[in-house]
């Protein structure tokens, strides 16, 4: 422990003579560690005293896991000095302090979803590190899903070698011994996650004779909630199940393991004759009850393990298992109910916790998979409700971030997507509220950037960058721009049609702009640019602030005045919840804009968003017509789209429709859609969308 932290100061640049050198003959060290056990009222098992004096620093915990703590402050204390001028020259130099601290929470955790996109055990470890260094100690192993089974199991080798080569690969048993040890050395727990009953695809793609069906089964390409999941009827699923959790509770020696219980359909219940035979012959009334007996049989096996059961909050449904932990993600009312109940909880509610959310403006951001969780957000997460009252609180064991990885399917933006959001949770789950400050983070998340970067860790640069949006003002034929930034002390510079530097224009608040065009702002400290700029695009084009209307066959989303989206000049960005964008379910869309005088008109464009995962589709074709009158019509041009097969893909399409020009004040434009999600999506037969952002003409 203490020659990986004198490794840790050689590489950041720093002089380590005399540092950490042991106790008795010769001369004093640098850095003294101790154990004093008679301090466990003030510093519990994971806390520290730390004094660094001017010529020493103490170190002071209780167990070694304090100590482990400690080191990691002294790590960002080095850190936050990482960018002064020539650290690799001078001696090491730190402030004088004094600080006594252990954390609020036991369990400090992140998911990684590693079956949907494979990730190596070399990056497994670069994130162990990272959680380290922020001092959480539960890593969820996500590892077996519809899409994939991750880890190789002896008895059943066709689990790893059918479910798991498809799409990427799998940890074989030493390469899971090497990474729980690895993690046991910087004092986290590894939480393997084995799925059931539902998300069993992969599994049984192997072995088909688990399922309510019979199958035949393929590891799913597509994300979603399927139908087909393990036959609670049936005997050999058990022994099946029961014999993996055996190999797993070999391989991880900590005291948990996760069984997912969340999204599993009953549809194959309900039509199987061997699961209403078991409701009947254990007097359970209902699937949901089934589910229960389920989890509560396997819950069974592994206590005489010396294992806790831990699943999502579904396995509430139908009553808790005896002993079980509940890990909140709906939300915080089912880790509540379960903590009203006495079972210990964590929380992971996806508006606090879900990392695979967008984090900033997302016209800057890498794909995900919907939704919008900012860093102030993350940071504002509170794992204990107020509702609760003290005994149901004791039951709170405390947070965790997840990062599912639909969209995500390199290091590099997993790593994005973790920092620094990853950071903020860490905070949350270690102060107490009373010892947090927002802006205190973000200068204390500035100084540790250069260190964090320095580590390969690909920091977000979100925080760093304003965010421009832009509102139209139809009746003046012009936008309202705003521009916003969390950074305290920052200046936000913007400049139309190039670059900003730290002699542009300041931004002092809304403003009205006419023209069209590119408007670029970045946050500077004094002359300092701290991020790449950003920009906002206004399209200036013939239909601009026209009159439209629009119509379909199916339901128009949003109801109130949303044609007005088609013509405002703004384009939307990959996430369908952005607001600028016009959606269809079930139906065709029609589109009839005014242009208020005749014109030449020789292109009609929009833009269509592909995001299967969500139900949206781009449309079958795509239909342009003018007209004089708005009464007879002429066709002008037209396209066809053949449906694509990949329901895993985020992205928009552009329909470009180009003709000899034609004199004409109306243009009109139809949207052909697919009514219904086509066959082998996970919502076939459901109704499809259509979400078009902007209809350009010139």
């Amino acid at each position: 422990m203490q020659g990986g932290f004198r490794e840790w100061l050689g590489a950041m640049g720093w002089r380590t003579a005399g540092v950490m050198e042991p106790m008795g003959e010769g001369p004093r060290p640098a850095v003294v560690f101790s154990i004093a056990p008679g301090e466990t009222e003030r510093l519990g098992d994971e806390g520290y005293a730390l004094t660094i004096a001017q010529d020493k620093v103490v170190l002071r915990a209780t167990r070694p896991a304090g100590l482990f703590y400690g080191m990691q402050t002294l790590r960002q204390l080095v850190m936050a000095r990482s960018n002064e001028p020539s650290p690799a020259a001078a001696p090491l130099s730190l402030p004088c302090l004094g600080i006594v601290d252990k954390p609020r929470y036991a369990w400090r955790g992140f998911m990684l979803d590693c079956c949907r996109h494979f990730f190596t055990k070399e990056f497994i470890k670069k994130c162990l590190d990272e959680m380290a260094l922020f001092k959480l100690n539960r890593f969820h192993w996500h590892l077996t899903d519809d899409q994939a089974w991750r880890l190789a199991i002896k008895q059943f080798p066709e689990l790893a070698e059918k479910g798991g080569t498809p799409t990427g690969g799998y940890y074989t048993q030493e390469d899971v011994r090497e990474i729980v040890a690895y993690a046991a050395a910087r004092f986290i727990t590894v939480v393997p996650e084995i799925e059931m009953p539902g998300h069993a695809t992969a599994a049984l793609t192997a072995y088909p004779d688990l399922s309510c069906t019979g199958g035949p089964f393929a590891t799913m390409a597509q994300w979603g909630v399927f139908a087909d999941v393990y036959c609670a009827g049936n005997e050999k699923v058990f022994a099946f199940l029961e014999d993996v959790l055996d190999e797993v509770v070999e391989l991880f020696p900590g005291p948990w393991v996760h069984v997912g219980g969340d999204e599993c359909p009953k549809t194959r219940w309900q039509a199987c004759p061997k699961c209403q035979a078991r409701m009947q012959a254990a007097g359970l009334k209902d699937e949901a009850e089934l589910q229960s007996w389920f989890i509560r049989r396997i819950e069974k096996h592994l206590k005489v393990r010396g294992k806790r059961l831990i699943g999502w909050d579904e396995i509430l449904e139908g009553g808790l298992a005896p002993d079980a932990t509940v890990m909140s993600w709906r939300g915080m009312a089912g880790g509540m109910a379960a903590a009203r109940q006495q079972h210990d909880v964590v929380m992971a509610p996806t508006q606090f916790a879900y990392l695979d959310y967008c984090q900033g403006d997302p016209r800057y951001e890498p794909p995900a998979i919907g939704g919008f969780l900012p860093l102030k957000t993350v940071y504002a997460f509170e794992p204990t409700p107020p509702e609760l009252d003290a005994p149901a609180a004791a039951h709170i064991l405390g947070g965790q971030a997840n990062l599912w990885t639909e969209y995500i399917a390199t290091p590099e933006h997993a790593s994005t997507m973790m920092w620094p959001r990853l950071a903020a949770l860490a905070e949350v789950v270690w102060s107490a509220p009373a010892r947090r400050g927002w802006d205190s983070f973000l200068l204390r998340l500035g100084r540790l950037r250069p260190g964090m970067e320095s580590m390969a860790m690909n920091v977000a640069g979100t925080t760093w960058r304003p965010v421009i949006s832009a509102r139209a003002l139809s009746a003046s034929g012009s936008w309202q721009v705003e521009m916003t930034a969390d950074l305290p002390g920052a200046t936000i510079r913007y400049a139309l049609g190039r670059d900003p530097g730290f002699r542009s224009r300041k931004y002092r608040g809304p403003f009205a702009i006419k023209k069209g065009g590119v408007i670029r702002a970045a946050l500077f400290q004094g002359r300092e640019q701290l991020a790449p700029a950003v920009e906002l695009r206004l399209r200036h084009h013939a239909a601009r602030f026209a009159a439209v209307r629009a119509s379909s066959n199916g339901k128009l989303r949003p109801e109130a005045n949303g044609e007005a989206l088609l013509v405002d000049g703004l384009q939307g960005s990959l996430q369908h919840k952005d607001g600028a964008w016009l959606g269809v379910e079930g139906g065709d869309l029609e589109a009839v804009i005014d242009l208020g005088r005749s014109a030449n008109v020789g292109r009609i464009a929009a833009r269509f968003l592909e995001h299967p995962a969500a139900w949206i589709f781009p449309p079958t074709g795509v239909e342009a017509a003018v007209s004089l009158d708005g009464r007879e019509w002429t066709a002008a041009a037209q396209l066809e789209w053949p449906a694509a097969g990949d329901f895993t893909v985020l992205r928009s399409r552009d329909a470009d429709l180009r003709f000899a020009p034609r004199r004409a004040r109306y243009v009109r434009l139809v949207a052909r859609g697919q009514d219904a999600c086509p066959p082998g999506h996970s919502g076939a037969g459901g109704k499809a969308w259509i979400f078009t952002d902007e209809i350009v003409v010139e």
